[in-house]
């Protein structure tokens, strides 16, 4: 994990106003999708792989991603 403050930042239009559970993508890196969380934007970074974030992005638009307590 690092901190990645030279990227462009972008956070999901389905975050709320209230600033909860919130996490910022930053785009244009080849190979890895760095995520982190947007309350804490100086913390660590976390890295996936395009392909892994791409099948995770799917699954969440259809629906099949379980959050905390299986909601």
């Amino acid at each position: 994990m690092e901190t990645t403050p030279e990227y462009d930042w972008y956070k999901s239009s389905y975050s709320g106003g209230s600033g909860d559970n919130c996490l910022e993508v930053a785009t244009g890196i080849p190979a890895t999708i760095p995520v982190r969380d947007s309350k804490n934007p100086e913390g660590p970074t976390l890295r996936f792989q395009a392909h892994a974030w791409s099948i995770f992005v799917d699954g969440v638009r259809r629906g099949g991603v379980s959050g905390p307590g299986g909601r």
